[in-house]
This record gives structure tokens, sequence and C-alpha cells, in this order.
């Protein structure tokens, strides 16, 4: 289940809000500039359907967005417990960073947090199957998507070099460990 949970960013323990509503996720997330929206008519592909297939499933939508945003290509990241190096992996993802372009992600199986860290607030939106999130150009976060990993999404990208993250060097991640599954 989809859900939004918003931190003082002094105060990891105690969230100033919560909830599991999408329609109140999206809200809540608009004036940061944050696409929050479900993909609910659509049967996804097996899990283990390789990336053509997922492409092929969701080539509508994907041309929609991509139309929308200007983005240039897109590609399926599947993580599970198998992953090679997927303990690297996490902590590549767990430390705070920017984009110089947009992070736009669609959730066929599985889940994950996106972690935002925007004016003095942590944002921890728990993202699942039919989720898609579009994160900013410039919006400090990170993402989890846990010890056990189990995720297969969509990504979008404008840039050819596809994911390049730009470290932040701040260590907020650190201190909200015990929100993200």
């Amino acid at each position: 289940m989809s859900s939004l949970a918003i931190y003082d960013d002094a105060h990891p323990r105690q969230p100033e809000f919560s909830t599991q509503d999408a329609g109140t996720i999206a809200e809540r997330l608009k004036p940061l500039n944050v696409r929050f929206e479900r993909w609910n008519d659509v049967e996804p592909p097996v899990r283990n359907a390789g990336q053509e297939a997922v492409l092929t499933r969701y080539r509508p939508y994907l041309d929609r967005l991509m139309g929308e945003t200007g983005a240039g290509s897109a590609d399926v990241i599947s993580i599970d417990v198998n992953t090679p190096n997927r303990d690297a992996l996490r902590e590549k993802f767990l430390s705070e960073h920017i984009h110089s372009e947009d992070e736009v992600r669609f959730f066929v199986h599985g889940s994950g947090h996106f972690v935002l860290h925007v004016d003095g607030k942590v944002y921890d939106i728990g993202c699942t199957q039919g989720d898609l999130i579009s994160v900013p150009t410039g919006t400090p976060h990170w993402f989890d998507a846990g010890e056990t990993p189990d995720v297969v999404a969509l990504r979008i990208f404008t840039h050819k070099e596809g994911w390049v993250a730009d470290y932040t060097g701040d260590d907020i991640a650190l201190r909200f460990p015990a929100q993200i599954a």
C-alpha cells in the first residue's frame, strides 16, 4: 500500500503527518512539484518478465509520459535478494543525492521508499505496484527497497547517461532508518 509520512528533519522518530490515501499523498506532494499517481488500469506483466515485455506492456503510458517530460529513454530495473552486489547497490541509493533531471519511476512489482529532504522536512513516500513518482531536478532524496528488496520499476530518463547522482554529503539518511521498510 502506498504511504506518506512527513517528519521534521530534527525529529526522525515522530511523524507530523501520515496517510495511506493515494489522493492525499499526491495533494501533499504537489507543492513540492513531486508528481505522484496510480496507474491501476493496466495489468502488470508476470514478475520475471524481461525488459522488453515490461516496456511493451506500458508503452502507451510511457509514450504519453515521455512526451510530457521530454524524456528520451526508458528502461527497467529489477532488484531482489538474488541481485549481485545488492548491498553495494543499496548503499549507493541510500546516500542523499540530487539529479540534473527529474527522477521518474513507475513501480511494476514490489515496493520501495523515496525519501525527500526539503526545507527542514523529510517526506517518506512508500511506493508500491502501480505507483508513479517523479522527483524534480535538484530535490535532495534517497531511495531504499530494504534489506530484502523486491522491486521491478520503469525508469525514465532525459539524459542519455541514465542514472547519475550528485551526492550532497549530508548524512541525514542515517538518521531515518527506522521508517524505511
